[in-house]
């Protein structure tokens, strides 16, 4: 991953991502800087945010940051709005926020599971209602939408999330009828078990490395930069006629 491709068609694209500010997020916010993208993201992490534009400023591909929590959708709404105004329609909308803390079926309230639901599933739909108008302006458009592995390798630990990441295969799949008369296209990237600094700091034991290297097809650890590649591409020009499809990195995990 020391030279990664370029695509010329995503110099001056805007774009729009959720959950920019850590982890996968924040790969992607760089790699799609680092391509010349005009890009803005929401987190609710500010520390982390604020350091990642200033780091990509002293390179020269400052992205643009709003705090904004996404489970307050007319914050949301409004956000988006003001970023399009700011900076012009965008062109590609990256789902990537999600959080994918352990439950206990026995202890899941009514109040909690709409909590997952409110972080995990719903902004997806409320941010491509956003961006809709604007790429049908601009004469199309790329939506992807982040599920995750957990759900096909039958994870335990996780049923409300493993729900929300199960459901996003069906949001995609609908919006790209709906939305390919439009020339937008609607994917799902699959994520395996990525070694962000969170999963590290409070998951990947030493049982975890074994299970990892048992279950993957590939050696060595999948990183965050792993997943963004694949993002790069679903936001380019070269995947215009991909849709409806869900892009697996997992290193052959499932």
């Amino acid at each position: 991953m020391n030279h990664p491709a370029r695509y010329p068609s995503l110099q001056g694209k805007r774009v729009f991502v959720t959950g920019g500010g850590t982890g996968i997020g924040e790969a992607i916010v760089t790699a799609l800087a680092e391509q010349g993208a005009i890009v803005a993201f929401v987190d609710i992490a500010d520390a982390p945010s604020e350091a990642l534009c200033e780091r990509l400023r002293a390179a020269g591909h400052a992205p643009v940051y709003r705090h904004c929590d996404i489970t307050d959708i007319p914050a949301l709404q409004h956000t988006m709005a003001e970023l399009a105004l700011e900076l012009g329609d965008f062109d590609v909308l990256v789902n990537n926020a999600a959080n994918d803390q352990r439950h206990d079926i026995a202890n899941v309230s009514l109040d909690y599971w709409n909590e997952r639901i409110a972080i995990n599933q719903r902004p997806m739909f409320f941010t491509a209602q956003a961006v809709l108008a604007g790429m049908q302006k601009k004469g199309g458009g790329s939506i992807i939408n982040f599920s995750s592995m957990s759900w096909h390798a039958k994870g335990a630990g996780y049923p409300v999330y493993a729900t929300t990441k199960a459901a996003v295969i069906g949001l995609t799949r609908s919006l790209a009828r709906d939305l390919g008369p439009h020339n937008i296209r609607v994917n799902t990237v699959t994520p395996g078990w990525v070694m962000t600094q969170r999963q590290v700091d409070l998951w990947v034991d030493d049982a975890a490395k074994v299970e990892i290297a048992k279950a993957q097809c590939l050696p060595g650890a999948l990183m965050p930069q792993h997943v963004a590649a694949m993002v790069l591409f679903l936001a380019a020009d070269d995947s215009v006629m991909c849709t409806a499809q869900d892009f697996v990195v997992d290193a052959g995990w499932t």
